[in-house]
């Protein structure tokens, strides 16, 4: 799922009510570093908790519309966190409802403007919805995306997508216009 990493435990200056941004584990991080890091971790929050829950449950493949309503609840626990607001849009545009993924993948990239996976979504839920306006999101996403690991996520939730939704027209015209 976009920007739904593996799940991690938050920094300590992280508040409950917010998941941060650095929930995204570094495929190139030892799994023993990861292991040793996670022991000296504070407990996740119950937001938290939820969250990593979630994005388990995406990753096993469940489906996109039974976790709407908890990425939403998440959203209402967490109103601050982006990769909650970045990963209801991307489920709300799994399921077809481009309007909702608008409002979400607009608060995630006002969150965090440089989140490359927030704008990819914000890109194909303006088109899904027929929203003229994409050039200049497109063209930051070319930008954040020169970064090696920000370049190959973004190529893989692109092709979790179309695996999931095969037929996802706008978003094979993002992968056309960054790749």
């Amino acid at each position: 799922m976009p920007l739904l990493s593996e799940p991690t435990t938050p920094d300590s200056a992280t508040p409950d009510s917010a998941i941060i941004d650095s929930a995204i584990i570094d495929s190139a991080t030892p799994d023993s570093a990861i292991i040793d890091s996670a022991a000296d971790a504070p407990p996740l929050s119950p937001t938290e908790q939820l969250f990593n829950e979630a994005v388990a449950r995406y990753q096993a493949g469940e489906e996109a519309a039974t976790l709407v309503p908890v990425f939403k609840d998440i959203c209402d626990l967490a109103p601050k966190s982006s990769p909650a607001w970045t990963c209801l849009a991307w489920v709300y545009l799994l399921t077809d409802k481009a309007d909702a993924a608008y409002r979400a993948a607009k608060k995630a990239t006002k969150l965090n403007s440089k989140d490359p996976q927030a704008r990819v979504n914000l890109v194909v839920a303006m088109l899904d919805s027929g929203q003229k306006g994409v050039r200049p999101h497109i063209e930051l996403v070319q930008q954040l995306i020169e970064i090696d690991e920000l370049r190959q996520e973004i190529v893989e939730n692109i092709e979790e997508g179309l695996k999931r939704k095969p037929d996802w027209k706008s978003l094979q015209r993002v992968k056309q216009w960054l790749f």
